[in-house]
């Protein structure tokens, strides 16, 4: 998936999906680690794409309590 689609489909979200969504890439992101650490895990870039969408799926959360402060 595109980065943007990706992040317009974070945008259509209510808050409870994003915070399943922010959980479930967090547990994939240790259960990678988990298997690099035991030689296991055969594409490692893989890692690197889950470190993002957590970063991107925490700034959409960060975004939309900005903007419901300010409304």
């Amino acid at each position: 998936m595109k980065k943007r689609d990706y992040i317009k489909e974070l945008n259509a979200k209510d808050d409870n999906a994003l915070t399943e969504e922010l959980i479930n890439a967090k547990k994939e992101l240790f259960n990678l680690r988990f298997q690099h650490a035991t030689n296991q895990l055969d594409n490692t870039s893989r890692i690197r794409d889950v470190r993002r969408n957590i970063a991107r799926i925490q700034t959409v959360i960060t975004a939309k309590e900005k903007a419901a402060q300010g409304a």
